[in-house]
């Protein structure tokens, strides 16, 4: 058997205990979801995720959703129904 080492990382509370609940969810724990993590950084040579900055388009519709405008959806349906309405 593989000998394991201990990684310590410092988290913001809310965010391990967000994560948590997920990883609870899909059946992990939280070492399990981390082993995943490494093992798919390893297996993409590079983060199992894209990183970039946002442009400023992105970073105006973020600020707009956070103040609290914006359109909210229930689900992907409503979305398309408008986009289907706006084609009309």
């Amino acid at each position: 058997m593989t000998k394991a080492i201990t990684v310590q990382a410092r988290v913001q509370t809310v965010l391990k205990k967000q994560a948590d609940i997920i990883f609870k969810q899909i059946g992990l724990t939280p070492s399990q979801a981390i082993n995943a993590f490494y093992a798919q950084t390893v297996l993409h040579r590079g983060m199992p995720f894209e990183l970039k900055i946002p442009n400023a388009t992105t970073i105006a519709a973020m600020e707009e959703i956070e103040a609290g405008k914006g359109i909210r959806y229930k689900n992907f349906s409503e979305v398309l129904k408008e986009l289907d309405e706006e084609d009309n």
